[in-house]
């Protein structure tokens, strides 16, 4: 009995001190830890580095978006915004008390409460105010002669003769000056070629609106651009956070 506990004594002793060379001989600090790039810049050395995982991307508040909405398109007051989307007999647009729910809204009148939650209705239903926004906007400011005046399209359309027919040179300065407008930078820091992507758009949607019997209200050109206006309105950079 006495042989056993001398033995699992030295067995401890033995465990211990295999321990503190480990801890010993072990290197100071995470052998893989990544490099931090704002340790590099200069009084930043000790900037912890936030590796806590994020939210995914959550869409703005409604009444954020909707200010942002008839800023973009005019400044205009919500119901003078709605005024104008239902001008022409469209269909373009119901009411604002329609979509109160879609958008997240509380409707008290039927004890609705706010929803917090982003959701794809809510999504669609603030991308299909964008497209009725443009359509109105492109066809407000096309009988605007001055372009400086004009809220959404302040510059000249070019005048496309068909199909793949306008060049990018020509297409790139309207488009930054939309870029600008909706995501508040210039369309050339976007982290992707963005302008060549939406001037196929633009192209795409020229030449479906050239083919014979394509019911429009809205010359091709025109159509290409409230396209590309619909894009940007409906962006992720405009609606999330």
């Amino acid at each position: 009995m006495c042989a056993l506990r001398d033995y699992t004594f030295v067995l401890a002793v033995v465990l211990v001190a295999c321990l503190a060379g480990c801890k010993q001989s072990a290197p100071s600090g995470p052998a893989s830890a990544a490099p931090d790039p704002a340790g590099t810049l200069e009084g930043h050395g000790d900037l912890p580095l936030d590796t806590s995982r994020k939210e995914d991307p959550r869409l703005l508040g409604s009444e954020t978006l909707v200010r942002s909405y008839v800023s973009v398109f005019g400044a205009l007051a919500p119901l003078e915004a709605q005024r104008v989307l239902q001008a022409g007999g469209s269909a373009l647009f119901d009411t604002w008390n329609d979509y109160l729910g879609a958008l997240g809204f509380p409707d008290y009148r039927v004890d609705l409460p706010r929803n917090a939650q982003t959701n794809a209705l809510m999504v669609a239903t603030f991308e299909r105010v964008g497209v009725a926004l443009c359509d109105a906007a492109l066809q407000r400011d096309k009988a605007i002669a001055t372009a400086a005046q004009r809220a959404v399209f302040d510059f000249d359309l070019p005048v496309d003769q068909g199909p793949s027919k306008l060049a990018l040179a020509q297409f790139t300065p309207g488009f930054d000056s939309l870029h600008r407008l909706f995501l508040g930078y210039p369309a050339a820091l976007a982290p992707t070629d963005r302008t060549a992507r939406f001037f196929a758009l633009y192209q795409a949607t020229v030449a479906a609106h050239t083919a014979p019997g394509v019911p429009t209200r809205f010359k091709p050109n025109e159509a290409g651009w409230s396209a590309v206006c619909q894009g940007l309105a409906r962006h992720p950079e405009f609606h999330f956070y």
